[in-house]
């Protein structure tokens, strides 16, 4: 494949002047800003660069280099330098090195022989410099670079080669004579050392880059945008102050050698290699932010095609589910990329070979309540389904799919690991080893196909991959396992063998209330977050229960918004501790109501139920907007509701004496309280019009387009509002999604 800086010669040969619209890649900000003189002064280098088809391979030929130069500035007492692994040990690495150096090995040695003979007979830097363009120009840039790089590693590492062996080997010490080496002169040989150490890390740092450049897939980083073309257009004079710097330093290193003992007592002037190590390290900036933007282009370009090839993927039939569920969770070939629940061992993919796969999305803030009760149902199902041999014969597996966008917040968060690892400790389905193994742009697909919006889905595959269900926890919370395999057809065949009655607003939540449905009793559900209010309408509802001779039960649900969670743990402790109702100690049973009640409203709209003549949706629509209101509460007798009513049932209840209780006898204890609900006290106080919240997260496709209240039968109007849900902080009371 063509790289990106050796096209730009061929683009230009042939007039390349296109333009593909909206790829620019390269803010206008970025890159370097040329002198008038270095413009002029680039037109002369342009004109020495005629590159040939030859290719060297720059990245060998670069980390030999720099594996000189890093033994060659080190202190020339270090003992250990001779003791840092050699690159080049492997006999393999070494043959091919030494193809390498073969073909280059010419134009080094004459590199390097031009620029110390030059720089000896007092050529000027920028003279030497061009004529070093002239003797490469058959070079790519980063050809030119690297082998510049080279011919100074021979020159530098001969130099401090003597230093270090000067004591130990006569043959070093002879040579070191021969070539005026300074080697006794401690003060000359750390001047040498310091004054060059600077600009030899920014002369790597920048060769680095520029053959990082060179090798950018011309695929995806094109000449087409504009502002990447301007800065690749100014890689020439970056290559020029790099080799304009080991001039310098080469000048520096001869004239110490040329001048022998007389310079041994004198310090070198450090102000033209400190003003080179600035201005290659401010190129070396632009070179690395340019790298940054390119990566990250590369990167959603090739998110992009994944993406096409993912979609793509779940459009074809297939005949098992494993191509699906290996582009899901390990396109990369991790061997074993699940975690069994049960055993905690890893294991691999083929355990879900052809069984319905139940894909639990969410990230790292999924509820507690929601876990367990998801944990209840899986456990449950499980149990029911062990055979004579002991074993689950489950028709499904479930597992669950850790998502952290972006995933550098988990790579460099300690804290979200160790969550992460807490959350699937308790689980006993199977888990993602890691969230590290989810792509970004599976996550993409799953935010796009899925509508994933952070919170959980359950999204339900077939045994061949196909999707069964793009989001089935609604089902799962109305109908547990039963509404297995999960489909639009099953949950339309569930519906159709419901109706709205307490056995469905309370089936598979509580037993004790379970076992109160019977014609004989009468049952009050009530919710809100006013302990006063709630004190008033219980006592006063079990006084007329007492008065009328009927058995009255009742049962407080909490509230809706879970930001209340604390406060409605109060009041329940304080409902049963005061004797003023049943109420559940667990919230994660109050959390499963209020959830069971939007899956059905949710299922209902998906399904296109969401009309006026639907008495679930009627029903569920009244106390999800009663609740919003503040107190509510539902009446039933046994299985049959009776009335769902607002906080106003208080005053209902309240004024039973002087008014309805002398109906009692003749219209039943059900029908008096409700004629003189909605004939007096509904006709002083009114109707209130109906209040939803649909939360838009993991919800993208189900929010009705219109809605008619349910008591002034008129269409509703729509809001949008914003809230924080971030951690642990969840929805305030005015801060839910509105609509």
């Amino acid at each position: 494949m063509e790289s990106l800086i050796k096209s730009q010669h061929a683009q230009k040969q042939a007039g390349h002047s296109g333009k593909r619209p909206g790829t620019e890649i390269i803010p206008a900000t970025t890159g370097l800003t040329m002198s008038s003189d270095e413009s002029m002064m680039l037109k002369l280098i342009q004109q020495t660069h005629s590159p040939d088809a030859r290719e060297v391979q720059v990245r060998g030929l670069l980390s030999l280099v720099e594996d000189i130069l890093d033994r060659a500035t080190l202190d020339s007492d270090d003992s250990n330098a001779s003791m840092l692994p050699l690159p080049t040990e492997d006999k393999l690495m070494q043959s091919s090195m030494m193809s390498v150096l073969d073909s280059v090995s010419y134009a080094i040695d004459r590199v390097a022989c031009e620029i110390s003979y030059k720089s000896l007979t007092g050529s000027d830097a920028h003279e030497i410099t061009m004529s070093v363009f002239e003797h490469l120009s058959s070079f790519h840039w980063d050809g030119k670079l690297v082998l510049t790089l080279a011919a100074f590693a021979l020159n530098y590492g001969e130099f401090w080669l003597l230093v270090q062996f000067y004591s130990k080997n006569q043959l070093a010490k002879s040579l070191a004579m021969l070539k005026l080496v300074p080697v006794q002169n401690r003060v000359t040989l750390e001047s040498v050392s310091q004054g060059l150490n600077d600009l030899i890390r920014e002369m790597k740092s920048v060769t680095a880059c520029v053959v990082e450049l060179s090798e950018l897939p011309g695929r995806y980083i094109t000449l087409d945008d504009p502002q990447l073309s301007r800065i690749i257009s100014t890689i020439p004079i970056a290559v020029y102050w790099t080799i304009r710097s080991i001039v310098a330093c080469i000048s520096q290193i001869n004239m110490i050698t040329a001048m022998g003992h007389e310079m041994m007592n004198t310090q070198m002037d450090s102000w033209e290699t400190s003003m080179l190590a600035n201005k290659l390290k401010n190129i070396h900036d632009h070179l690395a932010e340019t790298l940054r933007l390119c990566y990250r282009h590369i990167e959603k370009q090739r998110s992009s095609e994944s993406l096409k090839m993912l979609h793509s993927l779940f459009d074809t039939t297939h005949i098992d589910n494993m191509k699906i569920l290996t582009a899901l969770i390990h396109p990369k070939n991790h061997v074993m990329p699940l975690q069994d629940g049960l055993t905690k061992r890893k294991v691999h993919l083929d355990v879900l070979r052809r069984k319905t796969v139940l894909l639990l999305i969410s990230d790292l803030n999924i509820l507690q309540d929601e876990l367990s009760i998801f944990e209840q149902i899986y456990t449950e199902s499980r149990s029911n389904l062990v055979g004579a041999d002991g074993k689950s014969h489950m028709p499904y597996e479930v597992v669950w799919v850790p998502i952290v966008d972006p995933i550098e917040d988990y790579e460099r968060s300690p804290s979200l690991q160790k969550k992460f690892e807490a959350l699937r400790a308790p689980m006993p389905w199977y888990t993602v080893d890691s969230p590290k193994l989810v792509e970004r742009y599976v996550v993409e697909f799953m935010r796009e196909r899925w509508h994933f919006m952070n919170k959980p889905i359950l999204v339900v595959l077939d045994p061949q991959g196909n999707e069964a269900s793009l989001n089935a926890l609604h089902m799962i919370w109305i109908w547990g396992t039963e509404a297995f395999p999960f489909t639009r057809a099953r949950e339309e065949e569930l519906w159709r063998r419901e109706t709205f009655t307490l056995n469905l607003i309370v089936d598979g939540i509580d037993a004790v209330i379970f076992n109160w449905i019977n014609p004989e009793n009468y049952i009050f559900l009530y919710g809100g977050d006013d302990l006063d209010w709630i004190r008033r309408f219980t006592m006063a509802a079990k006084a007329t229960a007492k008065d009328s001779n009927v058995k009255l039960e009742m049962a407080y649900v909490g509230k809706r918004n879970h930001s209340h969670r604390e406060q409605i743990r109060r009041i329940s402790e304080a409902v049963r501790a005061e004797n003023l109702s049943h109420s559940w100690a667990e919230p994660a049973l109050m959390w499963f109501f209020w959830a069971r009640l939007e899956s059905m409203l949710y299922s209902k709209i998906q399904l296109g139920k969401s009309d006026d003549h639907d008495e679930v949706m009627q029903g569920i629509k009244k106390i999800l907007s009663y609740d919003k209101l503040g107190g509510w509460a539902l009446l039933s007798k046994g299985a049959e509701i009776v009335m769902i009513t607002h906080g106003v049932i208080e005053r209902t209840v309240t004024v039973y004496d002087r008014t309805w209780k002398t109906h009692v006898p003749t219209k039943g204890y059900t029908k008096a309280m409700y004629d003189h609900h909605h004939d007096e006290v509904l006709r002083e106080t009114g109707h209130p019009c109906a209040h939803f919240d649909f939360h838009i997260t993991a919800r993208s496709g189900r929010i009705p387009e219109k809605m008619n209240c349910f008591e002034c039968h008129r269409p509703m109007e729509k809001y949008i509002s914003f809230a924080c849900c971030h951690d642990e902080k969840l929805l305030d009371q005015d801060e839910n999604y509105n609509f």
